[in-house]
Formats: structure tokens, C-alpha cells, sequence
């Protein structure tokens, strides 16, 4: 025995060949982890070096271990033996070229390998070579026909699988605005960061293969609701202890710190738990993108309709409902077939990882397929109705009025046609936003929609009588009247708010109509922070083709509000017409949006690797107000990690400008992304991108 265990074959060492694997496996750019990552179903090279030559009977097998327990009965332990030859439906490794005492071996995974974090070891008869720092790192592989996430145009997958950068829309319908955004998948600790995710995920080696299943589980880790995840939500509109949802620029400081912590970071909204979900799926190889849907509806109640109530003086009541419309709301598209679905559902599926409604027990949502959403198939999993009514859902306004001191509910109008508007992303290969509606519903209107409506409407839930109930189109009215409102719908803030209410008189008859009209400050999620002001009238329409009511509100009047609150604003006015004659109604609702002086960025357009150079940010308030408390967030890919700068105070007609030296890491396209917040201004955003040589 002691004869044959010293001349038993040993292992020296294992070069793990990073950067031609990485090269092949298009994983160059995670060039902060120097370990190896390699995507499944394609094969990736070894070198190994023993004590000796390798003979033809000499046994060498490759391990990969996950956990602390590894067994080849859950999978957690593969191993392979290098005599066994191939098998493309399971791991094998092979032996490519010996050259004295070292071997080149070829390592084969399968296309449904289960990603994760592999450990390295190398068993040469009763020899066990275990380099503890020896980590292969198993990715989907979109480059795969095989994987269930293959994508077949190599500019989608540049774009959905290795761009870093990106925007993310906000606003609303009529002012949608692309914010900045670092994904930063490729950064230091992000990675890791996924890693850790899946293994609080507690999910099962054998279901890691699947990236139906994989997609969800990350849409619940990423907020912090039910298993301590990465991102605690926050629409108080106070920020205190953490850092406020709008100063973000990008992804990777949180899963960074979060990593670093173990503990969820203050504070997301929407548009940061999309970006954070999107640079989770690309780190992992799923393709994903940020899609933003303006007028998104919260139908709590699974009836397709979302109520809004509004007082006597056209305010809008939020204590009457659960269900809301949001300005706009943030979400993910996965890009995977669905072999768990009948056939003709593969494609672009929606996930949700911000914490609206519980599924199966836990905050998350999807993947579900937009084709589904799209035909009205909301039968399917996963999700399908929620997603299905934040596009579809009607939004039907009611005014409580109190008659002999009780509350009585009188239906202005019903909207069809308001719901799931300008749904985005980011265009392919270029900096411009591309509208994705038609993804996801037919034309408003047309037959296909009015069938698929139909259809959803069969599937939900039978037990509310009022779901999908068949909306009577308003007759025309008898008094041809009509409102419209005049006056700048984009606002300097700090401005007085001058706007026009215009009645249009189109009919022969003589009209008294009673007009009230109000003016709110609202947050993006349709949350009333302060009723500013409103007016009441009654006026005659005989003679007059056309009357015009002035609604002026002073400035001080919702800057006290936008100050205090730390979420950016809208400003909502609701009018209501009564038609005493005819007892007809009318009403409209117009949404402003504040407008902000530029944040302007300098710098040459290409630098040099590891040569410094500067840039520079440019601020000049033009506003009538001074900045409170101004902060300068300023992140750089590849060049440099989030900092920020502390600006003071900025009164009117001052101009700042800061610097920032810059050493660039990486060579390509890199983009430096900043935004100026303070208690006024809750973020501008700037960007610029320079092109970075050897």
C-alpha cells in the first residue's frame, strides 16, 4: 500500500486559464472577481499540474461542490471523471493535450446546468487536491441555443446582457423624462452580491437550472419585505437614516453594501428596485431591461376598475380606496422560454421586484409573459391579472357629495382608454427611449383588445360581482359644452402657477353651469401631499361662446410642501362642471410638472488608461429661489465609485463647479453619471461619456 500510494498520481496546482475562458464565455468584463466565470452548456479549459507525467492508467477526477455539505444526490457535488468521454446532457470534463507533467483538460457543462459558486478540486486516487481560493462561478448563457434564455440577436444581447449603463424613464404621460442609470453588473462585489442572493433564497440545486424560477425568487429578494433582501421601500417622503430613493445614480453601490452588511439598504422606490433587479438578472445572464408603464393602475380588488373619489371642491380623496393609479411605475422584462406553459408564451416576461401585492405568500411578481398579458390569458403564471390590470384597468371617478349630512356618490365619467400609456425602455444600441405598448396590449379600442379584455375578464374572479362590468358610453351631451385649461403645463419651480379654465359653449341654448376646480400636490404614486387651493363658480354660458376662469396659485403656496416632503412632486388639477339644466356632468384633470436649470458636465472625450483626467460639474441656479442643502451625487463605471460632494446652499444666479480627478480602470465606453439634489430640487441629472484607450 505504501508502494502504491507514493507513486499515486498528485495535483500541484489548477490554472483556471481566466482570461481565454472569459474571453469565450464573454465574462471579460467581471474583471474586479479574478476567479473563474464561465457560462453553462459551453465548454470551458483547465490546466492542471501533478508531481509527475500522467500515465494511461493513473485516475484523475474534477470536482465541483456547492454548500458546506456537498452530495452527488442533490447535486451539490459533481463529479467527473477525465476516462469517462463526453455527455452532453450532464458535466463531464476531458482530457485536450498533456505536456509533460501538465494536462489541458475540457470541462462540458450542460445548457440547464444550475448557476452558482462552484469549488474546485482535483482527486487523484487517494489524493484530494482542494485550493480553497479555486471558485467557478456557472452563469446562464444567452449565447446558447440550448438555454432556455438564448437570445438570438447579438446586439439585443449586448444590449440586455452586457451594457451597463442605461436609463430608466419617469414623469408622466405628457413630460416623460430618461433618468441615468448605472446597472454596474460587472463591478466589484456584485457578483457575489447575486450569489449570496441565491443562496438566501434557499432554493434547491435542481430548481437553480431554471430561470423562471430563479427570476422570481430574485423579484422577492430584492426588496426587503419578508426575507431581509436588499432594499427597504420607503414612500413616507422621509428619508432620515438612510439615503433618499431620488439620489441614486446606479445599482452596484447598493448590492456593494448590501453584500458588505448582510442588511437591507434605506431606501427604494420603484424605479431603484427595477434597476437593482435588472443589474441582478444580467450579472446572472438573464437578458433583462427597466420597462416604465405611465398611468399604471393598482387594482387591489381583482375588478379591473380603479376608483377615484373626489370632494366637493374637486379634491381627490385618498382614504375612500386601496386602489390607486400611479403617474408612472417601474418594472423588469426577463427575456427565457417557458416550457412550464403551453406553447407560444416564450419571449419577454414581466417581473416586479417593488413590493405592491403578496404572491404565494410573499411580496413578488412574475415572470409573466407579455404575450399573455397581452391576449388577455391571465390564467397563467405567474401573476398575470396583477400585471394585466396595471395596463388595462379602467379608471372611473366618483364625487362624494353631502346631502342631509350623508355621504352620497355621483359617477363623473369612466376612463377606458386612460390606463397603460407609453410603456418604455431603452432603445436597442441607442441613448432614445423606444415605446413597447404594443408588447404588451392591442390598440385601445380595436377588436383584438376589446377580445382580450374579454377574455381576462372571464378568468377573474367570479366571485366579484362587479368585475369586467360592460361600460355604457356617456351619450353626448345635450349642453354642447366643453372644458379645456390654458397655461404652462411644465413649471419653473419657485413660479407662481397661472393657469386658465376655458368652457366652450359649442351649442345654441343658454347653460348655468356650476364650476369648482382644485389644485393638489401629489407624489408620483397618486399620494395627495397638500391641497393648495380651488375655485367655485357659477357662471352663464348665454351670449358667451367662450368664458375664461383664472386659477392663480402663489408660489409659497406649495413650496413649504415641496420643501418638507423628499419625493419629487407633481401638481394635479381636477375640474368638475355640473350642468344645472340637464343635471349633466364634466369633468378634467390636467397633471404639471416642475422644470429645473441643466446640471452640465466637462471633460475630454477619450482618456487613457490609468492617466488622469478631469471633470468637471456645472451648476447655475436660474431659479427665483435659493437650493437648500445641495448635494452633488457623481458615480463613474469603471473610473471611479460613488461620491458626494457636499454644495451648501446655491441662492438665485449663483454658479458652482466641482471637480473630480479621475484614473480610469477599464479601456471602452464609459459614462460618468451625476445628479444635484437638495430640499427644493430633488434631483437633476446629468451625464457624459468618454471613451477610455490603452
Amino acid at each position: 500500500m505504501s508502494q502504491t500510494a507514493a507513486s499515486s498520481l498528485k495535483t500541484l496546482g489548477v490554472d483556471l486559464l481566466q482570461k481565454q475562458n472569459a474571453h469565450l464565455h464573454h465574462t471579460e468584463e467581471y474583471r474586479e472577481n479574478t476567479s473563474l466565470i464561465v457560462r453553462r452548456g459551453q465548454v470551458f479549459q483547465l490546466k492542471l499540474t501533478f508531481d509527475r507525467e500522467l500515465k494511461d492508467n493513473d485516475e484523475v477526477v474534477v470536482q465541483l461542490s456547492v454548500g458546506e455539505k456537498p452530495m452527488e444526490s442533490n447535486e451539490t457535488l459533481l463529479s467527473m471523471n477525465l476516462r469517462s468521454g463526453q455527455d452532453s446532457r450532464c458535466w463531464c470534463a476531458n482530457i485536450s493535450n498533456t505536456s509533460g507533467k501538465e494536462c489541458l483538460v475540457a470541462v462540458t457543462s450542460p445548457a440547464d446546468a444550475a448557476v452558482g459558486k462552484y469549488f474546485l478540486s482535483v482527486k487523484t486516487g487517494p489524493h484530494i487536491y482542494n485550493p480553497g481560493n479555486k471558485v467557478v462561478y456557472v452563469l446562464f448563457n444567452p449565447w446558447c441555443e440550448a438555454d432556455t434564455v438564448f437570445m438570438p440577436n447579438d446586439t439585443e444581447r449586448l444590449e440586455y446582457v452586457l451594457s451597463d449603463t442605461g436609463y430608466i424613464y419617469v414623469g408622466s404621460i405628457q413630460n416623460i423624462v430618461g433618468r441615468p442609470w448605472n446597472f454596474g453588473q460587472f463591478e466589484e462585489d456584485v457578483l457575489d452580491s447575486c450569489m449570496y442572493l441565491l443562496d438566501k433564497s434557499k432554493l434547491k440545486q435542481k430548481v437553480r437550472k431554471d430561470p423562471v424560477i430563479v427570476s422570481r425568487a430574485m423579484s422577492a429578494l430584492v426588496n426587503s419585505n419578508d426575507d431581509s433582501g436588499v432594499l427597504f421601500g420607503n414612500w413616507s417622503g422621509t428619508y432620515t437614516g438612510g439615503t433618499s430613493p431620488v439620489a441614486w445614480t446606479g445599482s452596484a453601490p447598493i448590492l456593494q453594501k448590501y453584500y458588505k452588511t448582510k442588511k437591507p439598504i434605506c431606501f427604494g422606490q420603484c424605479w431603484v428596485f427595477s434597476g437593482v433587479l435588472t443589474t441582478a438578472m444580467r450579472c446572472l445572464g438573464i437578458p433583462a431591461r427597466s420597462v416604465t408603464n405611465f398611468a399604471s393602475a393598482h387594482d387591489t380588488e381583482e375588478n379591473l376598475k380603479v376608483d377615484i373619489y373626489l370632494n366637493e371642491k374637486g379634491e381627490k380623496l385618498d382614504d375612500m380606496t386601496s386602489d390607486s393609479v400611479w403617474n408612472f411605475h417601474v418594472w423588469n422584462d426577463v427575456w427565457m422560454k417557458r416550457p412550464d406553459l403551453p406553447q407560444g408564451f416564450d419571449g419577454w416576461q414581466a417581473v416586479d421586484a417593488t413590493p405592491q401585492e403578496i404572491s404565494q405568500g410573499v411580496y413578488q411578481c412574475g415572470p409573466c409573459p407579455l404575450k399573455a398579458i397581452r391576449s388577455g390569458e391571465v390564467y397563467l403564471l405567474y401573476d398575470s391579472k396583477f400585471v394585466f390590470a396595471e395596463v388595462n384597468a379602467d379608471r372611473v371617478f366618483w364625487q362624494v357629495k353631502n346631502v342631509n349630512g350623508k355621504q352620497k356618490l355621483v359617477k363623473l365619467r369612466e376612463e377606458t382608454k386612460a390606463i397603460g400609456k407609453s410603456i418604455s425602455t431603452k432603445a436597442v444600441g441607442k441613448n432614445t427611449r423606444e415605446d413597447i405598448t404594443t408588447q404588451y396590449k392591442f390598440p385601445e379600442g380595436s377588436p383584438e383588445e376589446r377580445k382580450a379584455v374579454e377574455k381576462a375578464c372571464s378568468y377573474l374572479n367570479s366571485s366579484n360581482l362587479a368585475v369586467c362590468e360592460s361600460t355604457t358610453p356617456l351619450p353626448p351631451l345635450r349642453a354642447g359644452i366643453q372644458l379645456d385649461v390654458e397655461g404652462e403645463k411644465v413649471l419653473w419651480l419657485g413660479n407662481p402657477i397661472n393657469l386658465n379654465i376655458i368652457v366652450q359653449n359649442s351649442s345654441a341654448g343658454a347653460w348655468t353651469i356650476n364650476l369648482v376646480a382644485s389644485c393638489q400636490l401629489q407624489s408620483y404614486t397618486g399620494k395627495v401631499e397638500a391641497n393648495l387651493g380651488s375655485i367655485k363658480q357659477t357662471v352663464q354660458t348665454e351670449g358667451k361662446p367662450v368664458i375664461q376662469l383664472p386659477l392663480n396659485i402663489a408660489a409659497d403656496a406649495y413650496m413649504k410642501t415641496i420643501t418638507s416632503v423628499e419625493d419629487e412632486l407633481l401638481i394635479t388639477v381636477n375640474i368638475i362642471a355640473e350642468i344645472q339644466e340637464t343635471n349633466e356632468k364634466l369633468t378634467d384633470e390636467l397633471t404639471l410638472t416642475f422644470q429645473y436649470p441643466p446640471l452640465k458636465m466637462e471633460m475630454p472625450e477619450t482618456a487613457k488608461i490609468n492617466e488622469d483626467f478631469t471633470c468637471s460639474f456645472i451648476f447655475k441656479n436660474t431659479l427665483s429661489i435659493p437650493l437648500e442643502k445641495c448635494k452633488l451625487h457623481v458615480e463613474g463605471l469603471g473610473i471611479f465609485k460613488m461620491e458626494t460632494i457636499d454644495q451648501g446652499d446655491i441662492m438665485p444666479g449663483r454658479i458652482i463647479k466641482s471637480q473630480i480627478i479621475c484614473a480610469p480602470k477599464k479601456t471602452g465606453e464609459k459614462k460618468i453619471v451625476a445628479k444635484l439634489t437638495s430640499n427644493q430640487v430633488k434631483g437633476i441629472s446629468g451625464e457624459k461619456t468618454i471613451t477610455i484607450t490603452a
